[in-house]
């Protein structure tokens, strides 16, 4: 699946701490829901004992957002800190075991769901930034990225005739079948969902057959081709063009999306408005029962207003923003995972607080965006966003050398100087580990926001003198997913390592274990 800058790096629009935790899970809750068409009464989530979910689904999450996902719930959903005791009032028995699977992904989701009528079994994948794949239906391997209409019918054997003939006649992207322990399971994605009658005009008299709606805002499509997928690629692609970043994300994404450039740029000042919402909210004042940090937005806005902090200029107003989105985040608020909810406010918040600082409007900033937009797009093609997988260099330090370039449109910069700001920021990063404080996103996460914004406006401005980066950044892309590949399992998200096992805030967690807010 290619990435798309509105699937992968810019969104979800999300509630929860973690979209590798919380939108992911909702998403393979969905896909759940869909599977057992709507009617769940059980669920078994089984989670790898050497995994991530192990320690963190419920601290980070995960059954926050699979709970509201089996509901059939939005990401933005103001009912899902609540998903807990919905999920019961709604009858579905939930019931999580830790057990050693010896799953590869550390965050892999094995759920066991069943009805008076059927039991069904789907073990799905969360990749980073909120993306998923479901790789197995009842022991049958499979593909599902949520970037389909999927429809699954069940078949006593392979259908016969060519299967591109049998995707033209339903107007279907694509046909597979699929065989694993005596089960054949026929997959069609389409751009729509399939009807009864449809289907059974070409396959006959049909058994088993599941729609699993897309859970993704940007589908994919047969035949769907970009224009690069690395940094020099597009470079080549631009030739003596001397394009803009932005505009060379607007021809990426409008390609992989099957859009205008035009509505490429005004979905993100959709987005780009989302995030004013959220700094607003979160300097008026957030309060949440289940978290570390009691934010205190407005008293920073105060003082910077009175000039009783140290004169940064611009870097003032950027912290500013980005401790205000933290902290909406951490009260379960809206947000933009931007590349992940993690890391959401580096990008945004530098962003918006550079342009607040310049006098320039939202389409300036949904410009800046895009252009960080289109490295965000080079490293999850080429690494990951996972903490899980990688670190928090994976996502603040993704985030910073996404910020970096985004900053450098905002100054005037080429291209060229945006991918110079952008490797120094990601070099800059490089082993960073990710180590939450009670499990909770939290601590030292919001300062790692701060660092990745911080160091994003430095390089930017780094790059703008003309100074070179030295290493190209596919290559600090490349290096980045080795450095966060060999990096220890500990200090990979899982709250057994760095500062997650220090004496305070081992007593913090019991504090909040005893004083848990609803969705725990």
């Amino acid at each position: 699946m290619l990435v798309s800058l509105f699937n992968d790096v810019i969104g979800p629009v999300m509630r929860g701490p973690s979209s590798s935790h919380c939108a992911a899970a909702l998403r393979i809750g969905r896909l759940a829901r869909d599977l057992m068409a709507g009617d769940v009464a059980g669920v078994v989530a089984q989670y790898d004992r050497h995994g991530s979910l192990a320690t963190t689904h419920r601290s980070q999450g995960s059954d926050m957002g699979l709970f509201g996902g089996l509901l059939g719930w939005d990401a933005t959903d103001e009912r899902l800190p609540q998903s807990a005791q919905a999920i019961g009032e709604a009858g579905i028995d939930v019931r999580t075991e830790v057990v050693d699977t010896g799953d590869e992904h550390p965050n892999t989701y094995r759920l066991t769901l069943s009805n008076a009528h059927e039991r069904h079994t789907l073990i799905a994948l969360s990749t980073g930034g909120g993306m998923v794949e479901a790789v197995s239906i009842d022991g049958v391997p499979l593909s599902i990225g949520g970037d389909y209409w999927e429809t699954l019918v069940r078949l006593e054997q392979a259908p016969g005739g060519d299967l591109e003939a049998l995707a033209r006649a339903l107007d279907a992207d694509e046909v597979l079948t699929h065989e694993a322990n005596g089960n054949q399971l026929l997959q069609i994605k389409a751009q729509h969902p399939l009807g009864e009658a449809q289907l059974a005009a070409e396959l006959g008299e049909l058994g088993w057959t599941r729609r699993l709606a897309p859970v993704l805002p940007i589908l994919s499509r047969k035949g769907v081709s970009v224009p690069f997928t690395t940094c020099a690629e597009m470079l080549e692609h631009d030739g003596d063009g001397d394009s803009p970043l932005w505009r060379l994300a607007a021809e990426y994404e409008a390609a992989r999306g099957n859009l205008s450039e035009d509505e490429v740029l005004a979905r993100m000042v959709e987005i780009v408005r989302i995030v004013r919402a959220s700094i607003e909210q979160g300097i008026a004042g957030t309060a949440y029962q289940d978290r570390v940090l009691s934010y205190p937005c407005a008293e920073l806005k105060a003082r910077m207003e009175r000039g009783q902090l140290l004169d940064a200029g611009m870097l003032n107003r950027i912290v500013l923003y980005v401790t205000a989105l933290m902290a909406v985040k951490s009260a379960m608020g809206v947000i933009v995972a931007a590349p992940t909810a993690g890391a959401c406010a580096a990008l945004p918040g530098a962003c918006v607080g550079a342009a607040d600082h310049l006098g320039l409007d939202d389409e300036a900033v949904a410009r800046a965006m895009l252009a960080g937009g289109i490295i965000g797009v080079f490293i999850a093609t080429h690494s990951t966003f996972a903490a899980e997988v990688c670190g928090c260099q994976a996502e603040c330090g993704a985030a910073s050398g996404m910020a970096a370039a985004a900053l450098c449109a905002l100054g005037g910069g080429t291209a060229r100087q945006g991918i110079a700001a952008a490797s120094m920021a990601l070099q800059n990063s490089l082993g960073m580990i990710c180590d939450p404080v009670a499990n909770r996103v939290e601590v030292p996460c919001l300062g790692k926001n701060v660092l990745a914004a911080s160091n994003a406006l430095s390089c930017a401005n780094v790059a703008l003198g003309g100074f070179d980066p030295v290493i190209p950044l596919d290559e600090v892309i490349e290096t980045m997913d080795r450095v966060g590949r060999a990096l220890p399992r500990e200090l990979r998200c899982t709250a057994l390592g760095g500062l997650s096992i220090t004496r305070t805030a081992r007593e913090i967690e019991r504090r909040l274990n005893g004083e848990k807010g609803e969705w725990m």
